[in-house]
């Protein structure tokens, strides 16, 4: 066994920040009249969940209005690279107002 004399070295896991954080977009003041995306990473029952999500914001905000999580695509999958590159785009063309992204666990 190595002796170390009480000097041990640590390392972190983590690479640095690749990325700056930005600041959050301004909550809407309503979802009535307003288009809201359902983005899915395919790993935990979007597809259950989203249902419910969507029939109780439906009742809450009668004048929404909701594209599905098909319309986009895995956003972890093996092309999601350029699912959420296209996502901007594809929000403008659909008039996206909001998104709910889920549902990793």
């Amino acid at each position: 066994m190595a002796n170390n004399d009480g000097y041990y070295e640590a390392l972190w896991p983590r690479s640095p920040r690749q990325a700056k954080v930005k600041p959050l977009a301004p909550r809407l003041a309503s979802l009535d009249g307003k288009t809201v995306a359902q983005l899915w990473d395919h790993v935990f029952r979007g597809d259950e969940v989203f249902e419910f999500l969507e029939a109780a914001l439906k009742a809450r905000f009668p004048g929404v209005r909701f594209v599905g999580w098909r319309e986009f695509g895995n956003t972890h999958g093996s092309e999601e690279r350029e699912v959420v590159a296209a996502l901007p785009e594809r929000f403008k063309a659909l008039g996206v107002d909001a998104v709910i992204s889920g549902m990793g666990c």
